[in-house]
C-alpha cells in the first residue's frame, strides 16, 4: 500500500532546538535601544525572564530541550507527515508533496510549539502571570493552553477586527482560562492614545502588542511577563522541532533530495520552524528552493525596505533589523489575521538579505481557491493563513507538471480553519475582495520611521535558486 502518513515514535523526537543565528553568513544585526546602541540583555528584564533572554540572545547551534518540556509536548508531537496524493492526482503533477500537520496541536496549530516552552520557562523564573497580542486568536489560544497546562494567568490583547470576526478563538481562550481583550482597548495608555484618534480603529498587531508590553511591564507585582507568539529569535528557535522532525520523516519515507520548501509568513515562525533546519543545508550546499508567502494586501517581504523599526506602534519594543512596511501600518482587515504583522522576524529578514529565501506574495481570493481545492481533496479545512502557503505549493507542482520534471515539495500546513469558517462562507458568497497595498500608502507609512543606522541592502547571494 501506498504510504500516506509518515509517523515518528516519541522517542525519536528531537532533543535539541536549532538556531539559525549560528549559521548565518553575514552576523544577524543587533537590536537597537533608543539611543541608536545595542541593546545590552538586561535591558529586556521588565519583558522577558532571563533564561528566555538567554535563548533570544544565544549563538549557539543546538540548544537542548529540557525533559519536562519534551514530557509536555509529547501530548501532541512528533507531529505526523502527510504525502498529499490526492492533491497529486488532482493537479496530474510528477511532483511529490509532503505537508507537516501541525493543526494536531490541542490549539490547532504550531503555535503551541513555542507557547508551552515560553510559559514553562517563566514558571521556572517565579512569573506568575503573562500578557500576549494575537491576531487571528491562534497564538492567544495557544497561550491560553499553555499556562493552563503549567499554572500561569494568561491576559491576551486580541486585534479588534479579529475579535469581532472570530468570536470561537476568544471562546478558546477563556476555555483554558485566558482573558481575551479587544484592542486597540481603553486598559493601557496606548489603547486609549488610538482611539482617542480613531475610535472606530479596526486595530493591528502592533498596536495589541504595544498594549501588552504596557500591561507587563507596568504590573506593580513584577510578577507579569510579556509573552510574543513570532518575530523574535527564541521563538524560531522552539519553532525548529518542526523541520527537524520533518528531515526524519522525509529520510524514513527514503526521499533523498527536497526541491522546494514553502509555509506562509506573517512574523515568520512557522515558516522558520519548518524551514531554517534546511536553510542550514542551503547554506552548506544543498539545492533547494525555500518560499515564504505572505498577503499582497500586507507585503512585508516582497516590498518593504530592510531597516532598523520597532516592533509595535508604540515604540515600547526595541529597533529591530527586519522587512518592515513601518510600524505605524494599520493593515486592509483580510481574513489572514495572522499575517497582518508589519514587521518579519529578523532572522527570516536576515536570510531573505543574503539570498536564502525567495518570498511570495499571494491575493485573498486565490489562496482561499486553493484552500477550496485542497479541502476537496486533502479533506483538511485550512486556516486562512495556511492558504497561502497552499497557493505557492500548487503553483509548483503546476510547475513541475509543465516541465515534465518530478519534485519533493514539502510545506507546512500550520493550523486548521475550524474557527475560521465565515471566511469560507464570504468566499463562498463572493463577498470576498482582493486588496494590494498601494504604493503612496506604502510611502506615507515608511515616513513615520526616521532615519537610522544603515542596515545591509538587500543583495542576490550565492545560493539563490536559478528560477
Amino acid at each position: 500500500m501506498e504510504q500516506t502518513k509518515i509517523f515518528l515514535d516519541e522517542k525519536d523526537m528531537p532533543r535539541q532546538w536549532y538556531n539559525l543565528a549560528a549559521d548565518l553568513p553575514t552576523p544577524p544585526l543587533p537590536p537597537l535601544g533608543p539611543d541608536g546602541q545595542p541593546v545590552k540583555p538586561e535591558m529586556l528584564a521588565p519583558v522577558f525572564p532571563m533564561n528566555i533572554i538567554e535563548q533570544e540572545v544565544c549563538s549557539d547551534r543546538w540548544v537542548d530541550i529540557p525533559e519536562e518540556i519534551l514530557g509536555l509536548l509529547k501530548l501532541w508531537r512528533p507531529s505526523p507527515l502527510y504525502r498529499a496524493r490526492r492533491l497529486e492526482q488532482e493537479l496530474k503533477t510528477p511532483a511529490r508533496i509532503y505537508y507537516k500537520n501541525e493543526g494536531v496541536s490541542p490549539a490547532g496549530s504550531h503555535k503551541p510549539n513555542t507557547a508551552v516552552p515560553q510559559a514553562w520557562y517563566n514558571k521556572q523564573a517565579g512569573i506568575e502571570r503573562l500578557t500576549t497580542e494575537t491576531g487571528a486568536g491562534q497564538w492567544g489560544s495557544a497561550l491560553s493552553f499553555a499556562c493552563s497546562l503549567i499554572g500561569l494567568e494568561c491576559k491576551v490583547f486580541m486585534v479588534k477586527i479579529s475579535f469581532e470576526q472570530k468570536p470561537f478563538r476568544r471562546l478558546m481562550m477563556q476555555t483554558w482560562g485566558g482573558k481575551c481583550i479587544p484592542s486597540p482597548s481603553s486598559e493601557t495608555n496606548a489603547g486609549r492614545a488610538i482611539l482617542a484618534k480613531d475610535p472606530n480603529c479596526p486595530g493591528s498587531l502592533g498596536i495589541a502588542i504595544s498594549e501588552a508590553i504596557e500591561a507587563a511591564v507596568t504590573d506593580p507585582t513584577g510578577k507579569t511577563r510579556y509573552s510574543l507568539g513570532s518575530v523574535l529569535n527564541h521563538v524560531m528557535l522552539h519553532q525548529t522541532i518542526i523541520g527537524l522532525e520533518a528531515k526524519k520523516q522525509l529520510a524514513l519515507a527514503g526521499e533523498k533530495k527536497v526541491d522546494a520548501i514553502v509555509g506562509c509568513a506573517g512574523g515568520g515562525s512557522n515558516f522558520a520552524g519548518l524551514a531554517f533546519p534546511f536553510v542550514c543545508d542551503k547554506i552548506h550546499g544543498a539545492d533547494i528552493r525555500i518560499i515564504p508567502v505572505e498577503p499582497r494586501s500586507c507585503p512585508t517581504m516582497t516590498k518593504a525596505p530592510f531597516m532598523y523599526d520597532h516592533g509595535d506602534t508604540a515604540k515600547m519594543t526595541p529597533l529591530l533589523p527586519m522587512h518592515s512596511l513601518g510600524h505605524n501600518f494599520i493593515p486592509e482587515p483580510i481574513h489572514a489575521g495572522g499575517l497582518r504583522y508589519h514587521g518579519m522576524a529578523p532572522l527570516v529578514s536576515q536570510a531573505i538579505v543574503e539570498g536564502l529565501l525567495e518570498p511570495q506574495a499571494y491575493s485573498q481570493i486565490k489562496c482561499y481557491e486553493s484552500a477550496l481545492l485542497w479541502a476537496r481533496t486533502e479533506g483538511f479545512i485550512s486556516a486562512p493563513e495556511t492558504s497561502h502557503a497552499i497557493a505557492a505549493t500548487i503553483d509548483l507542482a503546476n510547475q513541475a507538471r509543465e516541465e515534465g520534471k518530478e519534485r519533493v515539495i514539502v510545506m507546512n500546513w500550520s493550523g486548521h480553519g475550524l474557527m475560521d469558517l465565515v471566511g469560507y462562507d464570504k468566499f463562498l458568497q463572493g463577498q470576498l475582495v482582493d486588496h494590494a497595498l498601494p504604493e503612496e500608502e506604502l510611502a506615507a507609512s515608511l515616513e513615520s520611521i526616521q532615519p537610522l543606522p544603515p542596515a545591509p541592502e538587500r543583495r542576490s547571494g550565492k545560493w539563490q535558486a536559478a528560477r
